[in-house]
Order: C-alpha cells, then structure tokens, then sequence
C-alpha cells in the first residue's frame, strides 16, 4: 500500500494516495500523507505530518528523514517561508547524495537554487546548478531544474537560455503526464511574453517584453535603468543604486534629452522643493558636479541657461528604461504579481528591507485594496486581491468530472 500511495504521489493524484494511506500512522504514511495534504494545498497540515514523520523515523532511516526535509523545504518555498532553515536542507542534501539518491538530491538542489533566486543570490544558484546534467532525472525532477534555470536566464537577461529552459521543463512536465506541473511551467514561461519594462525616450513611452529589454541594453544606447538605478552603455554600468538624488537628476536629465531640463523640475524632483531658494540651487550644482564624476567616462552635463543638459560621449541615444507600473511600494507589489501568498517576513527578506518597513507598506496597500491579508499572528499572508465579478468554476452548471 505504501509504494502504491507513493506511486499515486508520483502521478499527481493526492486523493489517490490518502485513500491508502489516510488512517496509518507508521512514519512512512505520515510522509506520505504530509506530501498529499502539500499537493491539495493544506500546507500547514503538511508540514506537521512531515515533521511527525521525521520525528517517527529512527535515526539508522537517515535518506527517509531527509527526504521529510526536503519535501518539508519544498512546502516552504511554495508558500514562501523564506526564513526555512536553509543549512537543513544542503544538510539532507548531502545526505541523500552519501547515500546514493541521485534524484532526491538533485530535487533538493532545484529547491535551494530556487530560493536562492527569489532572494536575489543569482550568483550562488548559477554555481548551484552549474555542469550538472539534469537529462538521466525522472521527469518532475527535470522540471525543477530547468525552472531554476530559466529563473535564472530571465533575471540575467538571456531570453534565448530562458526560453530553450522553458520548452525543456514543459516537455519533461507533459512526459511526468501531470496536468498541475503543466499549468505551473506554462504560468512561469508567461513572463517571456509579459512587458516587464517601459522605455521613455524623447517624451514617448513603449512597454517592452524581456527579448526588447535585452536588445535595447545590447544596443549601445545611453540607457537610465530605474528598474536597478543604474546607468549604463553597452557593457559599462555605473551604479547609482546607493545615490538616490543622483539617480533622479540623471533620469530626468536623459527624459528632457536632446534639450535640457529646467532648474525648477530637477529641483522638484530631485529635492521635492516647491519653492526653492538659494541654499537650494547652490545643493543643486554641488550634486550635479557629483553627477558629473560619476558619469564622467560616459557622457558630459553642461549648464544651460533654464538648466542643464546631457551629452553622451559615445552613444547616438539615451532611453530610461523604468518598471511597467511606477507607484509606491511597486517592488512589494512586483513580488505579490506572482500569485503566491507571501508572509510580511518573507518579502522583507527577499526586499532586503526592514520587516517594520514592509509591514507598513502592507498596510498601505490593503487600506488602498490592493493587497489582501488571509489569516492572523504569525500565519498571516499577503496576496493580490482575486479578480471580483466572476464566479468560481465550481459554481458553475454542468456535469461533474466523476458523472
């Protein structure tokens, strides 16, 4: 019964494992039953079979402990627990791989490397996967991985390398024969098609795919990235992440590009002065002297008589690129877009940011409806509020799948 539940799991059918398994209490029922309660989505039920499992194992049964973990690190990262112990998992980890489960190892890897990938560890996750061959893995175990890896090509740019990662992970789901691990790899290889960047030049905006982000940053052209608060041409970038009233009077020198921008908007912009006095202009030329320091090997800013204007040295245009939607608290926003429920500590962690800080950003965003909250204490979670006026397919009429 037991390898018949785990084959039920390994088909995508929960409901037909929990027929087996739903009144055992042995440790390795308790797993499979925590992995069944993880496929209907009862996450909280999971991780407490999961961790009763592990417990009911004995300590010689070290591949099935760590294979709770694993399965346990999976769960979290789905329900984005970012703050899950990541030295358990690399733990079970190399345990698996001591004791010759190859697959499970593996599987393990693809989960690392993923949330390594949400909180923005690009680097450490491409050395995770890097010269390993997924092809020999049974086919869910394939799909991991080239989902970590197209997460990966989409954050650095490569459309080709995501693209090829996308149609690798969806034959290798359609082979699992999986109808959720379809719809999963078809939802994540939408944002090749998704604008997820708009481009301002000379006073007209165009939103563009992540293909068009990649050939306007390869063109040369004198680009202002609001999406990194970076300025760069070609292959030279200069950083003004940590300069923030840098970076708006170069963005609003390159959105008055070819003419120049007058004093009083780059006063505005940059310093919020609405009514700005002579302690204001001086703060003006001492930062764009700083301005001129940085981008010194890239292009000159001149004085004009309204203001001052931009001149690249060795590209023919300059464009901003900027996010598709530009509002407060738009990257706490950005990480809702992905339709998982997230904790406020989760996205502090993946935001680099206080949790007091995301918290109330939280807040201003459910006040605004934007966001919604499900649960309470510490099992709160926030989400993007469902589209309202449909019903759900559950409602409506027709013949149940089982008529």
């Amino acid at each position: 019964m037991i390898n018949a539940a785990g084959r039920a799991l390994a088909a995508g059918d929960p409901l037909g494992a929990l027929k087996r398994v739903a009144l055992r209490q042995d440790p390795a029922a308790l797993a499979l039953r925590g992995i069944a309660m993880a496929q209907l989505g009862d996450f909280a039920k999971a991780k407490t079979l999961l961790k009763s499992a592990a417990r009911a194992f004995s300590p010689r049964e070290a591949v099935a402990r760590a294979r709770c973990v694993v399965a346990e690190a999976e769960i979290a990262l789905v329900s984005r627990d970012l703050g899950w112990p990541e030295k358990a998992l690399r733990a079970a980890r190399a345990t698996l791989h001591a004791h010759g489960d190859r697959v499970n190892a593996a599987y393990a890897g693809s989960i690392e490397a993923r949330r390594l990938i949400l909180i923005g560890r690009l680097d450490e996750a491409e050395r995770l996967l890097a010269g390993f061959d997924p092809g020999p893995l049974p086919p869910v175990a394939r799909v991991a991985h080239e989902l970590a890896a197209a997460g990966i090509a989409v954050r650095r740019l490569r459309t080709k390398a995501a693209r090829s990662a996308f149609g690798r992970a969806s034959l290798a789901a359609y082979e699992a024969k999986i109808p959720a691990l379809r719809a999963e790899v078809e939802a994540a290889s939408l944002v090749l098609n998704t604008p997820v960047g708009r481009q301002i030049a000379q006073g007209s905006e165009k939103l563009l795919p992540l293909d068009e982000v990649e050939t306007l940053l390869a063109s040369g052209a004198f680009v202002i990235d609001a999406c990194r608060n970076v300025v760069r041409e070609a292959d030279k970038v200069v950083s003004l992440a940590s300069r923030p009233v840098l970076f708006v009077l170069a963005r609003t020198l390159a959105e008055a590009w070819p003419g120049d921008a007058s004093r009083e908007t780059l006063l505005r912009r940059a310093f919020r002065a609405r009514h700005a006095d002579e302690s204001h202009r001086a703060r003006l030329r001492v930062e764009m002297g700083r301005l001129r320091a940085e981008l010194g090997a890239l292009a000159e800013i001149n004085a004009t008589a309204a203001g001052f204007a931009l001149t690249p040295l060795g590209a023919g245009e300059v464009v901003v690129l900027a996010p598709p939607v530009e509002e407060q608290h738009g990257a706490v926003l950005a990480f809702l877009a992905d339709g998982e429920s997230w904790s406020s500590s989760a996205l502090a962690i993946a935001l680099g940011a206080s949790a007091r800080t995301v918290q109330r950003a939280l807040e201003e965003l459910s006040a605004e409806r934007k966001v919604q909250a499900i649960g309470r204490g510490r099992a709160r979670r926030w989400m993007m509020p469902p589209v309202t006026g449909f019903p759900t397919v559950l409602l409506l009429p027709g013949p149940l799948p089982s008529d």
